[in-house]
């Protein structure tokens, strides 16, 4: 939503701003500037990331345009999980902690928690370091270790895409010109014709400067901003798993435990003390 919000505003203020100045909004359409532009700048981002990075980086983008996934109730229901699983393992020991997280679409605590439940990654993450914990070879620091280790590679595939569209930004407003000087050259070879002729090929040159940085600074570069605070919420996310699991490992109570990873949470996003225990109270119930 936001996404659409900011391009409705850019386009908005943009072209309307230059009919308001007595413009014409059909000399913006320029369709073979924009072939030049946009074909430029999809071939280097090919030749330097290849088609791979390609696919992943159009899943990105698609992922910006549903917005934030993590809001104050996917939190809560993440504690509740984790409250939920680590009672089980006080109470049933390392066995029945095991039955749970063998096959997590067949687990009743796992069911309770629908908004986890939709996040593979998280739940695979969640399976990868409680099978650590039940197996008891790994102390709390190699475990904390592991992990760190994991979510930094996590982070650093993440930050490729980041970087990736962010080179395409810079590179724009350089493609503008590439398209404003063909225009140029094909204004060159019109020259002794009709003076409306010419006016038109030097409007469609300047046009193309014109996207270019539009482009860039209005929609890429932008895009690129969202992305890297969508990686940035999903790194606080995994990290207040983190966070719970090892308060577990180290022998915290799970209301303790769960409390570790409240207050690692965002600011705008943390439960307060009474709605987790009130949450956590509910699910028990």
């Amino acid at each position: 939503m936001n996404l659409i919000i900011g391009v409705v505003i850019v386009l908005g203020c943009v072209i309307g701003g230059f009919v308001v100045h007595g413009g014409n909004v059909l000399a913006l359409y320029q369709p073979s500037e924009v072939v030049i532009i946009g074909g430029a700048a999809l071939g280097g981002f090919i030749i330097a990331n290849g088609l791979g990075m390609a696919k992943r980086t159009g899943g990105a983008i698609g992922g910006i345009l549903k917005g934030s996934k993590y809001k104050k109730t996917h939190y809560l229901d993440l504690f509740g999980l984790m409250y939920d699983l680590f009672n089980i393992a006080r109470k049933d020991g390392v066995l029945g902690l095991e039955r749970e997280i063998d096959n997590p679409s067949k687990s009743a605590v796992f069911s309770k928690h629908e908004l986890v439940m939709k996040d593979h990654h998280a739940i695979e993450f969640i399976q990868d370091y409680l099978r650590m914990m039940v197996s008891g070879e790994m102390n709390p620091f190699q475990l904390e270790n592991l992990m760190d280790i994991e979510l930094q590679t996590h982070h650093h595939e993440q930050e490729e895409i980041i970087h990736a569209v962010s080179r395409v930004s810079d590179a724009l407003p350089g493609f503008g010109i590439v398209a404003a000087v063909l225009g140029i050259v094909n204004t060159m070879g019109s020259l002794g014709g009709p003076v409306q002729e010419i006016g038109h090929k030097v409007a469609a040159a300047l046009v193309g400067t014109f996207l270019g940085i539009l482009l860039a600074y209005g929609f890429i570069g932008p895009i690129s901003n969202a992305m890297e605070h969508k990686a940035k919420e999903e790194s606080q996310f995994y990290t207040a798993i983190k966070t719970c699991i090892i308060a577990m490992v180290q022998g915290y109570a799970p209301q303790i435990a769960i409390e570790f990873g409240r207050k690692v949470t965002p600011t705008a996003l943390r439960p307060s003390f009474q709605e987790l225990e009130q949450h956590v109270r509910g699910k028990k119930a």
